[in-house]
This record gives structure tokens, C-alpha cells and sequence, in this order.
């Protein structure tokens, strides 16, 4: 039968062929090509001959190709078939489809559509038919029979695209399903439909199939619908690392975790690459990423902010157009992220509204683990973003050349953190990724090296902290380092320092390394580059200190722990440690030649050899050698002969110049610091050892007894230093004296330490310690007088003092035991009069210490604060060390305040006239401090609050210092508690009592609810306060209105905007409304106070200013609101109100009242000057202030008339009249009056024409007063 159709198809005509076709049954012709197919016979060419003689113009022909069809879709799925006779049939189907008619091709879809739907396909190679099917159907121009009516072939395409993707999908035909629909013309719709069906399918997906389904997916996106397919992946990867953390993060059993970490990074790289792929081909997907990511700065950014993403852009910048826009980006995110966290950490109102959420640094961190499992293409965007961060946000340079050090204190700022995230990304790719350790180790130096003049210490902490994570794989890139030591003496000295210190644990394990850079020092020592040399003599200290000889003290035994001890390797070996002595004698040798150089080389040196005797002991002899020789030169050696000290040998005369030769004073300085860690530390181990010819450490001490006795006989003609010595910066012999006296008092100084350390309290040498501080004083205060009588008092230089920390701290201990125990233990009115110093009773210096001691352990010291409070408590025994560290930080600093709580309330409880106002203001700097250390949450925290507050409420004081520091305390713990806006109010209506009105005629009601604001303090000093603190509270309303617009617009963005669009932010935006509420009251109370001209007045403009600007804001953003919902809640209708009535008259009657005053001012000027240039210059002058202090006035009416602008906008939308509370005011009118330019212009000068301009300001700005009243009555009733 097969062979009889084949030749009927090869006649020219197919009429024999139909009429054959006819006669058979269906089923015969089905089964024939059934076992064709299965046979793999030409199963083609009948397929050819059957659909020949099947045209589709006859209905029975048609018919035919229906079934067969069906028949041959069946026997491809089935998987019976070969796959190129499977191939071949579903060629020759695709090549028929287009001449069925629609009908048909409706059933065949639909019978497709009801196949994927129910999950009866086999295989899916059926599947690629369906493309073609689907096109054919939309081509049709007839109507078609669908459901009760009739529609059009596109229309029908619609609906069944509709039902494809609204039935249930198999999980293995996901791909080819989305591969399909790439080959059906869809419309924007359609695309929608089709996207949100496989983006839903995501979850139920195995990860291994996630990669080409996100190809497929992509290659849809070029038909639309792109924001939704990038929008769809982020989200669900986000939410898989969300479950991953989760899963690792939880005790759950292993079984339960459903993938790997390996595994999973292993997806989200290879999808990556394929949406980075899809961008380079279809720039609009990259803009599209873009796009979508900027949204979400704006709103809420956990939601497309993640490790995700954030990796994702970090390939998007291998595409060089984009690379620029993605990391200013990821700049202002992080910086936006920084700054965010700084403003709800200073705010319990907004911590209690805004819940915590995961911050960028955190994910980027993230990105860098990750980037572990190849992640290659994001590594390169890493290294970049952190150089970015690191350039964009280090240290800046200042006016005066200095830079901006980072403390503890500072990093908190945004840009010292966004810089420190740079460092981290850094460090810790490095770490990761083995490939771009040279590139970092690379770019870190040229910064280094290229950037002398900028700020690098952030580079050199960078290249610390990495040479010392792997000294030994940095070996193979030493040839960088090496290149870098030729630089060295072209290097500022504090960058040479800090490259020294960062290379040194390098050195120890590279001795070619070591020894090119002590070539490059030993050429720095003989440069003419005064800064060259004392770079050499730096680096050789270094090099003194960190490479040990053998028989040194350990660490532990010295004071201080080696610098370089992090290194992994063990260097000191018996064999290093005996190289390491002929090395540094060498380098010691090379150090003696230095002692004949500038005094600044000099000086270094004396510096450096403390610190290389404490870490180096061994080197002892020679150190002590070296500094006793160069002591002789200078030291009078016969015992009668004063001064003991040849002080002329230590200035050197050049012509006219005349300058210090010899630092004498830091030497000895040196000498007694050695000597006296020597005695201590070196000697008691020698004991029982035979003595080597060690006498140095005895001449020393001989001499510096004899110069103590010569130093206290001397007087102060011996050194031709007395009263009648000329002193003035002018002269040689001035300079030279100048030099001269600081050498004394220096040497005094370090004489009055030595003696002091080896006294052991007694008597005799506490006199002689008495008689050279009387030799220092009597110097200093000679000095002093000079260089007051002197014209040139800026150019007099201090000195600096050169008495070292221990001995302060002993010096102190001895004195009062300690700071704090004298201050709290002796109250100072108890002190007598005669024990005070320039008007400074010992307890108020007792307080000062401790008030800058408490400011710098907590700026500088920051980890050690639990230590440094265990310190203070005198009670704490040895014993009880295990249950005292229990004890908290919040404990110990509320105990400490404890204490300054009393003693500020014994102050205060004393008499007006016995109040001192210097004392009672370093207690609250002191109380200001303390409470920074509790934690907001604790019941220490809350009484301190109270205590506070009570303190404000009852103690009036009219010191402006003390009032302003102690109120400036109660704002800075009342916010950590709950927003300040009830207290402005208190404070406003306190301040209007005491100023008055700005109407005359009106009288205050008087509140009394904090006795500190009195009328010497309520302006300018806590008016001032109260405006910064409001300016604070507004800034974080228009945080808080930006963020809900930016949800909104997201939402709106997305489908169900209408059900979500108001719900979520329902208390957000009922606590901006309140906070508006309660701020309208404080200015409309300010707005009505009779404020002094000049900064009071400015600020409160300009505030009044900010604060329509931010109603303006809210105002729109229910506009956005109004659009989903189409109401505004009932809280908002009050505020808009309150507004209306409460403030916006009485500001134009402000303004009214500053022009009047200004005027007022101005004619007054004019008077007071009889001589007409005099009275043209002050006029000018008084002009001049008026201009500068009206400038916010248009500012501020320009504000109100856009929030009554945008007022009118939301009242259409919302259908509820706002403008009703709004009145116009005739303030607003700035034309020229005519009348008055004629008068000013005729004669400038004459008096009755200034009384006619004034008569005039006065009319005019008499009628919003009589307003003020009846609004005043208003607001009464």
C-alpha cells in the first residue's frame, strides 16, 4: 500500500492520489505510517505523499492532515521512532502547519495546550512544533469559533498563551517550553505572561537546571519585559542565599540542608556570566539593571540590594560602558548605606520605626567569601571597587598641609568607613584569590609611592596588614618591593617610616631583600637632601630594633611586645641571631657617622636609640658607648666649674645665620632613659655573672649627679640667660639666647626625671627636684615676659615639654594619689585661697585631667575603655578578678557619674556668687563623656536621663557655657531615649515667656518648665540649640518621607500596588505627621518671641524655611498616594490645619517684624552720624547686614507658596478642601512704592524725609499685628 501511494504522489497530478486516499480508512493510513516510521522506512516521503494528496482547500483533505498530525505528534513523543526519522517528520509538520485553516489550527493548539497542561508528554520533542503552530494561528485573519463568540486568529493565540501559562508545567519541559516561546511573535503582554509563568516555575526547579533556564529566559527578555526577568532572578537568588544562610547558620540536622554552598555559587557564577553575556548583546538590559537598582536607593534597597546583585554589577563592569555608572553606584550605596546607619543610630525615633536591616558593607564582604567558587569575572570588579573606595574616601589633606587622622571616634563618619570597607575588600581578596596578589601588591605601592604629598597612611595599614597575613608568599613578588626602596629618599620621612615598619617581617625572611635596602640607606645617609638622611636614619633604627641579636630579652620581658610578631616564620635561629650581630653593629657604625650632622638627624637619632635598647639589649654597650662619647664633647669635666654644660658648642654661627647644632637637651633625655631601663632590666640578670668592663652605666651616673649639683648652684647669669639678656627673634645674639634657654630648660626637665626616678622618695633629692623646677620656672616666666612685651608674640616658639608619660603619671600618683580620688575627696570650696594658681585651685586642675583623660581614652583608646574603668575603681580587689569582669561597661561608667553627680550638685547648691562656672562646665563635659559608655537600653542610662532633666528643671544659672553644654547633654540622651520634640516645645514656650512677644501690646503667659532657660541664656544660647536640634528632628522627617516614597514608587511599579500601597506605612507616616504636629507648635511659639537681631533670627528663617519644604514633601508624597488609595487619613487633614492657622500668618508677621526692626536699625545708624562720609559709610555697613540678614526672608515665602501650590494639587485629588484653613497675606506684596523712591531719591540726607520712610514702614507693617491678635484670640478660643 505504501509503495502504491508513493507512485501515485510521483504522477504530475494528484487527483488518482486523492481518490486513493479517500477510499482508505483513516486508521489504515495512520497504521501504515506508524510502521513506516517505527521500520524507519522513507517514512518521509510517504508523509510527503499523503499530505500531497491531502490538499487543505477540500474539508476531507484537511480532516486528513488533522489526523495524521495528530497521529505523527503522537509517534515522536512516544521516543519509538530513530531521532533523524523523529527529525524528519517534525520538519515536513512545521513546513505544512501554515496551510491549515484557523479552525483546525485552533484544536491542534488547544490539543497541545491541554497536552503540556495535564502533563501527558513523553519526551517534549513534539514541542518545537508548537512555535510554528502558534504563528500560524496569529497570521489567520478570519474570526474563530472560541467559547460563545467569535475572534480573531491573534486574539485566539492570546487565550491560549493565557491558559498555557496559567496550568501547571512538567519540571522537565520547563526549558523547552520558555526555549518556544523565543519563536512565537508575542506582544508586551504576552512577554508578561510568559515571564512571570517561568519565574514562578523557579522554585520548584533543580539548581543544575537554573543556569539554561535563565539563558532561555534572557533570550526572551529581548521581546520585553526585561525589568521583570532581571527583577525576578535577583529576587529569587537573594531569597535562596536568604535560606542557604539560614540552613548553615541553624542547628538543623545535615539532612536537611538542601544544597551545597559549592554548588550553589557554582549556579549563581555561571548565571552571572550569562546575564553579563545577554548585556553585552542587548545594551538595553544593562540600562534596564541599572535602572531597577537606582529604584531601590531610594525606597528600601534590602529588597534588590544583595550579595546577588551586588556581584552581578561587579561583572557588569568588565563592559566598558557601564563600568563607570555601576561603581558610582555601588559608591553611593554605600556611602547612602553608611550614612542611613549613623542617622537611626542617633535616633530612637527611628530605630523604632525603621527595622534593622543587613547594610551593603556587610554583603560586599559577603561577595569576596563567595568569590572563592570561580568566580573570576567578579574578582577583577572587587580589586577596583576597593582602590575606588580607598582613593574616593581616605584622609584628605587640609589648609595648613596636615592631614585629617583618623581616630576611633572619626571612623564612624560615613567616608572613614566607606574607606576602611575599601581596605577590607581589599585584604581580604587578597587572601582569597592567589592570581591577583601581585596586582594589589602592585597598585598599593604606586599609590604609595606616586601619592608623597596626599595622605597614604590607609595604603601603608593596607600593605601591613597584607605583608603580614603571608610574609613568605609575598617572597615572589620582592622584585616590586626592591623597585619600591629606590624611592625612598625622594619619600616625605613619615611615609618612609610607615613603608619600613609595614615591609619589616619581608625583611626577615628575604636577605636579598635586606640587603638592597641597606644599600639604599646607605646612600640616603650621604645625600644633600637633608629629609633623604633622616629617612636613612629611620630606616636603620627600624632595622636596629626588629632584627634581634642573640641573648636580647625577650619580648616578654620587655616592656612593649615586638611590632612584627604576627610573622609566621621563625627567624631568630641561633645562625640568624649571630648574622644578626655583625649586621647590626655594621648598621651602628654607619649610625655613629650621623652624630656629626644637622641637628634634626641628631635629634632622630636620640629618639630612636630608647626604643631599639628596650627591643634590642644586647646592643647595650655600644649604644651607651656612642651616647657617652658625644656627651663628653659637651660636659665640663673639672667638678667647681659652672655651668657644668658647654652650651655655646651647641649653637652653630654660619655668617648671619645662627642655629642649633647640638639637641644636648634630648640627648641627655636619651642617656637618662637608657640608663635607666638599663639599671633596671639589665643589670639585676648580670648578678652572679663575672663583670665585664661595662663602667659606662657609672660615668653616666656620675655625670649626670654632677650636672644635678652644678645645675641647681648655677644661676641663670652663668648661662648670661638672666632679665637683661636679649631675647628678641631679631638678633643673632636673640636667637641664640632663644636657643640656648630651651636647651636649659630642656635639660632641667630631664634632669628633674632622673633624679625623681632614682630618689625612692626621699627628701634630699625631692629639694633638689624643687630647685631645678625653680630654675625652669624662673627661664619659662623670663621668656614669657619677653615675648609678651614683644610685638611679634606669634612667632615666639612653645616648647615642647620633653618629660615622658610614666613620669607624669608617677609624678601625679605622688602628688594626689590619683586625679580622681583628690577631686571627689576634697570639694574645692573647702581648698584655702592661697593654694591657687593663675586663679586655677589644685582641684579644678585635678578636674581638667581628668576631664582630657576621660576625652582621650575614648577617642583613642576605644577597645580598652572596660580596662580603663577596672582602673578607676579603687575598690577592686586582686582576688576578685573572675567576678569583676562580669561587671559591664554601663555598671562601672554609671558608678563613676555617680560620683560627678554629686559634686555638681554641691556646686550648684551653693550661692550664686560662690558659682564657678568653669568648674560646674568641665562636670558636664566629664558627665558628657561618662554617658556615652551606657547603653541606651539600661536602667543606668534612663536615671541618668532623669537626672538630667530634673537637674535643667530646677537650677536657674546664667552662665552661657555651662547652660548650653548642660542642655546640649539633656538633647543628646533624650533622643537616644525617644525623639526631642516635646521638649523643643517646652523649651520654645519657656523662651517666648522670657523674650516676649513681638507685639508689644500682647502679654506672655509665663512657663517655667526649665529654670535654665532664663533671660540671659534664652538668646542667643539656647534659642540656638533648640534650632539645631529642630533642624536635626526635620532632617529625619525628610529621611523617613524620601524612604516611604521610594517604597511607593516600588510598589506602584509592581502589580498589587493598590492593596499595598498605604498599609505598610500607616505608622511611619503617623509618626511624621506628629512630629510635624509637635514642631508647628515649637515655631509657632519662636515665630512670636521678640528674638535679638543677628544669628537668632537667621536660623530660625532659615529653619522655618526647611520646614515648608518638608510639609511640601509630605504633601507630595500623599499626591503619590492618592493615586492607589484616593485619600488622605484624617491626622493629616489636622496638620494641614494646625498649619493654616498656627504658623503660616504668623510668619509673615515675623517678617514684617524683622524688616520693621532692620529699618529701625538703619535710621538709627543714619542719626548717629552728624559728618556726611562718616554717615554714608555706616549707612553702607548697617545696609550691607540688612541685605545678609533678609537674604532668607524670599526663601522662606517662596517655600509657603509651593506647599500652598502643591496644597491645591492634593486637594483636587483627594477631594477634601485644604486651601479653606489657608489665608493670603497682603505681607507677600513686593511692589515699589512709589511715594517713598520719589523722597529717598530727592534728598537722601534730609531728616524729615527719613522720619516720612519710616512713618511709611510703619503703616505698613502695623496690619498683620492687629491680625497676630485676633489670631492670638483664635487660637485661645
Amino acid at each position: 500500500m505504501d509503495q502504491k501511494i508513493l507512485s501515485l504522489a510521483a504522477e504530475k497530478t494528484a487527483d488518482k492520489l486523492q481518490e486513493f486516499l479517500q477510499i482508505l480508512k483513516e486508521d489504515d493510513l495512520t497504521k501504515l505510517l506508524q510502521n513506516q516510521a517505527v521500520k524507519g522506512k522513507a517514512a518521509g516521503a510517504l508523509l510527503r505523499a499523503i499530505f500531497k494528496g491531502s490538499p487543505c482547500s477540500e474539508e476531507a483533505g484537511a480532516l486528513r492532515r488533522r489526523k495524521i498530525y495528530s497521529c505523527c505528534i503522537q509517534l515522536v513523543e512516544s521516543g519509538d521512532l530513530q531521532k533523524e526519522v523523529a527529525s524528519e517528520i517534525t520538519g515536513l509538520l512545521m513546513l505544512e502547519a501554515h496551510h491549515f485553516p484557523g479552525p483546525l489550527l485552533f484544536e491542534l493548539a488547544n490539543e497541545f495546550v491541554g497536552a503540556i497542561n495535564e502533563g501527558s508528554l513523553v519526551n517534549g520533542k513534539s514541542l518545537e512544533l508548537l512555535p510554528i503552530i502558534f504563528t500560524a494561528l496569529a497570521s489567520k485573519k478570519e474570526n474563530l469559533a472560541y467559547g460563545k463568540g467569535e475572534v480573531s486568529g491573534e486574539e485566539c493565540k492570546k487565550q491560549l498563551i493565557n491558559t498555557l501559562c496559567s496550568g501547571r508545567w512538567d519540571q522537565q519541559y520547563v526549558i523547552q517550553l520558555t526555549s518556544m516561546f523565543k519563536d512565537v511573535p508575542l506582544t508586551a503582554e504576552e512577554v508578561e505572561f510568559v515571564v512571570k509563568k517561568v519565574l514562578k516555575v523557579f522554585f520548584k526547579m533543580n539548581l543544575q537546571e537554573l543556569p539554561p533556564l535563565v539563558y532561555q529566559l534572557l533570550v526572551l527578555s529581548s521581546k520585553g519585559s526585561r525589568k521583570s526577568v532581571l527583577e525576578g532572578i535577583i529576587a529569587f537568588f537573594n531569597e535562596l542565599d536568604k535560606q542557604h544562610s539560614e540552613e548553615q547558620s541553624g542547628d538543623e540536622l545535615l539532612d536537611h540542608v538542601t544544597v551545597s554552598s559549592d554548588e550553589l555559587r557554582h549556579v549563581e557564577g555561571t548565571i552571572i556570566l550569562h546575564i553579563v553575556f545577554a548585556i553585552k548583546l542587548d545594551c538595553e538590559l544593562g540600562r534596564e539593571l541599572l535602572k531597577y537598582l537606582k529604584a531601590g536607593q531610594q525606597g528600601d534597597s534590602s529588597s534588590n540590594i544583595c550579595p546577588f546583585s551586588i556581584a552581578l554589577l561587579l561583572s557588569v563592569t568588565r563592559i566598558q560602558r557601564f563600568e563607570e555608572q555601576v561603581f558610582d553606584l555601588l559608591k553611593t550605596s554605600i556611602v547612602k548605606s553608611f550614612k542611613d546607619l549613623q542617622l537611626l543610630q542617633s535616633s530612637k525615633f527611628l530605630q523604632n520605626l525603621v527595622p534593622h536591616k543587613s547594610y551593603i558593607s556587610a554583603m560586599i564582604l559577603e561577595v569576596v567569601k563567595n568569590s572563592v567558587h570561580s568566580w573570576d569575572h567578579v574578582t577583577q570588579g572587587l580589586v577596583e571597587l576597593g582602590f575606588i573606595l580607598m582613593d574616593s574616601y581616605g584622609p584628605k589633606k587640609i589648609l595648613d598641609g596636615n592631614t585629617i587622622e583618623t581616630n576611633s571616634c572619626l571612623s564612624r563618619m560615613p567616608s572613614q568607613q566607606a574607606c576602611k570597607l575599601g581596605a577590607d575588600v581589599l585584604l581580604e581578596t587578597f587572601k582569597i584569590h592567589e592570581m591577583i596578589r601581585q596586582e594589589i601588591l602592585e597598585q598599593v605601592l604606586n599609590r604609595v609611592v606616586t601619592r608623597a604629598s596626599s595622605p597614604i597612611s590607609h595604603f601603608l595599614d593596607l600593605l601591613s596588614n597584607i605583608i603580614t597575613y603571608a610574609p613568605l608568599v609575598l617572597q615572589s613578588c620582592s622584585s616590586k618591593v626592591t623597585e619600591t626602596f629606590d624611592y625612598l629618599s625622594f619619600l616625605p620621612l613619615q611615609t618612609v617610616q610607615g613603608l619600613l615598619k609595614a615591609v619589616q617581617p619581608l625583611l626577615k625572611v628575604s636577605m636579598s631583600m635586606r640587603d638592597s635596602l641597606i644599600l639604599v640607606l646607605r646612600k640616603a645617609m650621604f645625600s644633600s637632601q637633608l629629609d633623604a638622611r633622616k629617612s636613612a636614619v629611620s630606616g636603620f633604627l627600624l632595622l636596629l630594633k626588629n632584627f634581634k641579636v642573640l641573648g636580647s630579652l625577650s619580648s616578654s620581658q620587655c616592656s612593649q611586645s615586638i611590632g612584627v610578631s604576627q610573622v609566621h616564620v621563625d627567624v631568630h635561629s641561633r645562625y640568624n641571631s649571630v648574622a644578626n650581630e655583625t649586621f647590626c653593629l655594621e648598621i651602628m657604625d654607619s649610625l655613629r657617622r650621623c652624630l656629626g650632622q644637622q641637628a634634626d638627624v641628631r635629634l632622630m637619632l636620640y629618639e630612636g636609640f630608647y626604643d631599639v635598647l628596650r627591643r634590642n639589649s644586647q646592643l647595650a654597650n655600644s649604644i651607651m658607648q656612642t651616647l657617652l662619647s658625644q656627651l663628653k664633647q659637651f660636659y665640663e669635666p673639672k667638678p667647681d666649674l659652672l655651668p657644668p654644660l658647654k652650651l655655646e658648642a651647641c649653637v652653630l654661627t654660619q655668617g648671619d645665620q645662627i642655629s642649633l647644632q647640638e639637641p644636648l637637651d634630648y640627648l641627655l633625655c636619651c642617656i637618662q632613659h637608657c640608663l635607666t631601663w638599663y639599671k633596671s632590666r639589665v643589670i639585676p640578670l648580670q648578678q652572679g655573672e663575672e663583670e665585664e668592663e661595662e663602667t659606662f652605666y657609672e660615668d653616666l651616673d656620675d655625670m649626670l649627679e654632677s650636672i644635678t649639683n652644678r645645675m641647681i648652684k648655677s644661676e641663670l647669669e652663668d648661662f648670661e640667660l638672666d632679665k637683661s639678656a636679649d631675647f628678641s627673634q631679631s638678633t643673632g645674639i636673640g636667637i641664640k639666647n632663644n636657643i640656648c634657654a630651651f636647651l636649659v630648660m630642656g635639660v632641667c626637665e630631664v634632669l628633674i626625671e632622673y633624679n625623681f626616678s632614682i630618689s625612692n622618695f626621699s627628701k634630699n633629692k625631692f629639694e633638689e627636684v624643687l630647685s631645678l623646677f625653680m630654675c625652669y620656672k624662673k627661664l619659662s616666666d623670663i621668656l614669657n615676659e619677653k615675648a609678651g612685651k614683644g610685638k611679634t608674640k606669634m612667632t615666639s616658639k612653645t616648647h615642647d615639654s620633653i618629660l615622658s608619660m610614666k613620669f607624669v603619671s608617677d609624678l601625679l600618683t605622688a602628688l594626689f594619689r590619683v586625679l580622681l580620688w583628690r577631686y571627689t575627696s576634697i570639694p574645692t570650696s573647702v581648698e584655702e585661697s592661697g593654694k591657687k594658681e593663675k586663679g586655677k585651685s589644685i582641684s579644678l586642675l585635678c578636674l581638667e585631667g581628668l576631664q582630657k583623660i576621660f576625652s582621650a581614652v575614648q577617642q583613642f583608646y576605644q577597645p580598652k575603655i572596660q580596662q580603663f574603668l577596672r582602673a578607676l575603681d579603687v575598690t577592686d580587689k586582686e582576688g576578685e578578678e573572675g567576678e569583676d569582669a562580669e561587671v559591664g561597661v554601663t555598671q562601672r561608667a554609671a558608678f563613676q557619674i555617680r560620683q560627678f553627680q554629686r559634686s555638681l550638685l554641691n556646686l550648684l547648691s551653693s550661692q550664686e556668687e560662690d558659682f564657678n562656672s568653669k568648674e560646674a562646665f568641665l562636670l558636664v563635659t566629664v558627665l558628657t563623656s561618662l554617658s556615652k559608655l551606657l547603653e541606651p537600653s539600661s536602667p543606668q542610662f534612663l536615671q541618668m536621663l532623669s537626672w538630667t532633666s530634673k537637674i535643667c528643671k530646677e537650677n536657674s544659672r546664667e552662665d552661657a557655657s555651662f547652660c548650653k553644654s548642660l542642655m546640649n547633654l539633656l538633647f543628646s540622651l533624650h533622643v537616644l531615649y525617644k525623639s526631642p520634640v516635646t521638649l523643643l516645645r517646652d523649651v520654645s514656650q519657656d523662651i517666648h515667656g522670657h523674650l516676649g512677644d513681638i507685639d508689644q501690646d500682647v502679654e506672655v503667659e509665663k512657663t517655667n518648665h526649665f529654670a535654665m532657660v532664663n533671660l540671659r541664656t534664652a538668646a542667643p544660647t539656647i534659642c540656638l540649640l533648640v534650632l539645631s536640634q529642630a533642624e536635626k528632628v526635620l532632617e529625619e522627617v525628610d529621611w523617613l518621607i524620601t524612604k516611604l516614597k521610594g517604597q511607593v514608587s516600588l510598589e506602584t511599579l509592581s502589580e498589587d500596588a493598590s492593596s499595598q500601597a498605604t498599609a505598610p506605612n500607616h505608622p511611619a507616616e503617623k509618626a511624621i505627621i506628629m512630629q510635624l504636629g509637635t514642631l508647628l507648635t515649637f515655631f509657632h511659639e519662636l515665630v512670636q518671641t521678640a528674638l535679638p537681631s543677628g544669628s537668632c533670627v537667621d536660623n530660625l528663617l532659615k529653619d522655618l524655611c526647611k520646614m515648608y519644604t518638608i510639609l511640601t514633601a509630605l504633601v507630595r508624597y500623599y499626591l503619590q498616594v492618592c493615586r492607589s488609595s484616593g485619600g488622605i487619613p484624617k491626622n493629616m487633614e489636622k496638620l494641614v490645619k494646625l498649619s493654616g492657622s498656627h504658623l503660616t500668618p504668623l510668619c509673615y508677621s515675623f517678617i514684617s517684624y524683622v524688616q520693621n526692626k532692620k529699618s529701625k536699625s538703619l535710621k538709627y545708624t543714619g542719626e548717629k552720624k552728624k559728618e556726611k562720609t562718616a554717615a554714608a559709610a555706616a549707612t553702607a555697613t548697617a545696609m550691607a547686614r540688612v541685605l545678609r540678614e533678609t537674604k532668607p526672608i524670599p526663601n522662606l515665602i517662596f517655600a509657603i507658596e509651593q506647599y500652598e501650590k502643591f496644597l491645591i494639587h492634593l486637594s483636587k485629588r483627594s477631594k477634601v478642601n485644604l486651601m479653606q484653613h489657608m489665608k493670603l497675606s497682603t505681607s507677600r506684596d513686593f511692589k515699589i512704592k512709589g511715594n517713598i523712591l520719589d523722597m529717598v531719591l530727592r534728598d537722601d540726607g534730609e531728616d524729615e524725609n527719613e522720619e516720612g520712610t519710616a512713618s511709611e514702614h510703619g503703616g505698613q507693617n502695623k496690619e498683620p499685628a492687629k491680625k497676630k491678635r485676633k489670631k492670638e484670640m483664635k487660637c485661645l478660643s
